[in-house]
């Protein structure tokens, strides 16, 4: 089972990705274009060029969880643009909003009370 912790990172790809690609294809985009270890731990999220689905890849260190949420019906409203950045950082509650098909940049959090220490 998966499960999504406040200690760990997670890093949203910010262009579109081929969604034939399953965990191997994954995992190449995280290392020639995110600049990141696949095994790293980390939490890497995707999007189909049509924003009609999510991929999530992770590695537990056994194995990888490779998990897709496609919507019925309308668009992922919110993604981040196409900056000089190819990775977005999100926090854990701004990825479950976004698999609620929210808008982390416009949602009233209250802020951390203290900073969680990433264990990496």
């Amino acid at each position: 089972m998966i499960q999504i912790t406040p200690q760990m990172r997670i890093l949203l790809a910010v262009e579109a990705v081929d969604f034939r690609k399953g965990i191997d294809g994954l995992a190449g985009v995280c290392r020639g274009v995110i600049k990141m270890d696949p095994f790293s731990g980390y939490v890497f999220v995707f999007r189909n060029r049509r924003k009609t689905s999510i991929k999530i890849l992770m590695y537990d260190g056994q194995g990888f969880w490779l998990c897709q949420k496609r919507l019925s019906k309308g668009r992922f409203g919110w993604w981040p643009g196409r900056e000089e950045e190819q990775v977005y950082l999100l926090a854990v509650h701004e990825l479950q909003l976004l698999i609620w098909n929210g808008n982390p940049a416009s949602a009233d959090i209250a802020g951390m009370w203290r900073k969680v220490a990433v264990q990496g």
